[in-house]
């Protein structure tokens, strides 16, 4: 199951209390206080863990708590601090604070931390409280409060290429053949259901991450279909690839389903519509997707200049493909 937000609330440790304490030995009748400090508690720690994809293990738990700091001692003892937790997350996660809205991290980078929530300081025992003018306060501190909040979770993929398309296009299919995903695939619509990422390895030392996001109809950004609830998956992406199946009958759909999904991307969001597109045609194992390309590539390259006919099941055009996508990344790469 792919969950890509989740409301959690972490609450990091109290401080232990101070100790009220004086020194009771043989042959020291005025020894004086020696209570020690109460321990630091423990922390609520967000981490990055690259081995994770999704927020699932943070679906059914929905309080975080990390331990109490202890009490000090006397004979000048402190308190054991708390441990503190750490809450592992996938990369692209976004932390927010659900009362302000405002957002506390980006965890964009593998094994980043964040401490989401700080634990309370001990409390100082009466030995701190020892001066000239008191020799034997019986004084101390009770620990400090840890923090408390809730915190919003929205997961954002981080991937290179994102794959978009309406249902049926080829999606799924293109990126079993050219990365490690292994996504459903069937002659039906809407089989993906949720993101795939997968790795494609040109050669050694040249690799990107590419996205596939279910399929996407008219009326998506207003909350129709699937593809809208991940269309946020790719506003990281450097590069989409927009996939239009060329197999159909009627020539004119095919420009019409190219401007509809254009026209959702920028009624999603416009920065996302601006972000640089390769057009693939796919099918091109069929004869009828071989003389729509041949029909319409004029008009196709005045919609955009980079245009490629693939077909996933023979191969054909997909090296070339992936070639461009590299040189399309090098010259996104700050």
């Amino acid at each position: 199951m792919f969950v890509d937000q989740v409301t959690i609330t972490v609450q990091a440790g109290d401080g232990g209390d101070g100790c009220c304490s004086f020194r009771r030995e043989k042959h020291v009748p005025l020894g004086g206080p020696d209570g020690g400090d109460g321990g630091k508690g423990g922390s609520v720690v967000l981490e990055a863990d690259p081995n994770l994809a999704t927020l699932i293990d943070l679906r059914y738990k929905k309080i975080y708590q990390a331990e109490h700091g202890k009490s000090g001692r006397g004979q000048q003892m402190t308190g054991k601090s708390g441990e503190s937790m750490v809450i592992r997350l996938p990369p692209g996660t976004l932390v927010k604070d659900v009362n302000s809205g405002k957002l506390l991290v980006d965890l964009k980078q593998s094994h980043q931390r964040f401490t989401s929530a700080d634990g309370g300081d001990g409390g100082r025992g009466n030995l701190r409280f020892k001066s000239a003018a008191q020799r034997a306060p019986r004084r101390f501190e009770t620990g400090w409060p840890g923090e408390k909040r809730s915190l919003f979770l929205e997961l954002k993929l981080l991937a290179d290429v994102g794959i978009i398309g309406f249902p049926n296009a080829g999606k799924s299919t293109l990126i079993s053949k050219i990365s490690n995903a292994r996504p459903k695939i069937a002659d039906y619509p809407f089989t993906t259901l949720v993101p795939n990422l997968g790795v494609v390895r040109l050669e050694e030392g040249a690799s990107f991450v590419a996205a596939d996001i279910p399929g996407i109809i008219e009326g998506a950004h207003d909350g129709k279909g699937l593809g809208h609830q991940f269309l946020k998956h790719i506003e990281r992406t450097h590069l989409l690839l927009h996939l239009v199946d060329f197999s159909v009958p009627d020539r004119e759909s095919i420009l019409n389903r190219y401007h509809g999904l254009q026209a959702e991307l920028k009624s999603f969001s416009p920065a996302l519509s601006r972000k640089p597109q390769i057009l693939v045609a796919t099918k091109a194992d069929d004869s009828q997707s071989r003389k729509n390309f041949d029909d319409l590539s004029a008009s196709l390259t005045k919609l955009n200049p980079a245009v490629f006919l693939i077909s996933s099941l023979t191969g054909e055009g997909i090296q070339n493909l992936l070639w461009k996508i590299k040189g399309g990344l090098a010259k996104e790469s700050p």
